[in-house]
């Protein structure tokens, strides 16, 4: 089964943080993501762009009407996903536990939502 991870992050509680804050716990994002495709189920991850640049589309009186930002107000933020393959659902638990969201960055309130997926198309 395939599952959907996003990792989310509280903006306001990340850029309150001191800059040398911010920089230690970014650096060890790289070896815990090492770590958590180092067990061949992750299929994707993935790190999304600056707020500024989101856009929502959705359909209007039969067209599509564009507006900046995320859809969903909300004071958590996703700022990651990765998608993982695991045979159980602990299986899944344990190798999402490893996302640094899920292990570090207390003081910017991140945090791992994990997903069932029905469906997945892969190109």
């Amino acid at each position: 089964m395939k599952y959907l991870g996003l990792a989310y992050f509280t903006p306001e509680k990340f850029a309150a943080l001191p800059p040398d804050d911010v920089k230690a716990i970014v650096s060890q994002c790289p070896a815990l993501d090492e770590k958590m495709r180092a067990t061949g189920k992750v299929l994707v991850s993935a790190s999304l762009g600056d707020l500024e640049n989101w856009r929502t589309l959705r359909p209007r009186n039969g067209k599509t009407q564009i507006t900046d930002g995320p859809y969903i107000e909300s004071k958590e933020v996703v700022g990651g996903l990765f998608i993982i393959e695991a045979d159980s659902h602990d299986e899944a638990l344990r190798i999402a536990s490893m996302h640094p969201a899920a292990q570090i960055g207390e003081e910017g309130e991140w945090a791992v939502e994990l997903i069932p997926m029905d469906f997945y198309l892969a190109p």
